[in-house]
């Protein structure tokens, strides 16, 4: 659910903004070499990768084909960004960890699960990279750099 709903949210702001959003699914590992083929065929001007485990284990492999194809990738997961990808926004993880942490011992303690409230993340994170701005031939405003938690230089 969480996935349809980013996507609906991006192909409205897509719109707004005059741009097309076209979406290649991946489930496997096997699937990216296909993937990867696609997006020769396509040449989009960019690539947004979902956060997703696969897509975090195969890192390398994403961005060697990203820089082969000089694409500036935006991906969900912050290891990405420091496997090359320009840069990404999302909930913190080790904030995520930390509130994880505490409904343990909650419950550890003797809290009934059922009785904990649900809690979404109320840390995000932007992580930029500047080196690969760099190779890419993009200027980071420096707005958005003021708004960086971490930059890769």
């Amino acid at each position: 659910p969480t996935l349809l709903t980013s996507l609906r949210e991006m192909r409205a702001a897509a719109q707004v903004l005059g741009m097309r959003v076209q979406v290649l699914e991946v489930r496997t590992s096997g699937e990216l070499e296909e993937t990867f083929k696609a997006i020769v065929r396509e040449r989009p001007g960019a690539l947004l990768v979902m956060g997703d485990r696969l897509f975090l284990h195969n890192r390398e492999r994403i961005m060697d084909f990203a820089t082969k194809q000089r694409l500036p990738v935006v991906p969900g997961h912050p290891e990405l960004v420091e496997a090359g990808g320009l840069m990404s926004f999302g909930a913190s993880y080790p904030g995520m960890h930390r509130r994880a942490a505490y409904f343990v011992d909650r419950i550890l303690k003797g809290a009934k699960p059922a009785d904990l409230p649900v809690e979404r993340p109320t840390k995000f994170e932007l992580v930029v990279n500047l080196k690969a701005a760099k190779s890419l031939g993009l200027k980071i405003p420096p707005s958005l750099m003021l708004r960086a938690d971490q930059v890769i230089e």
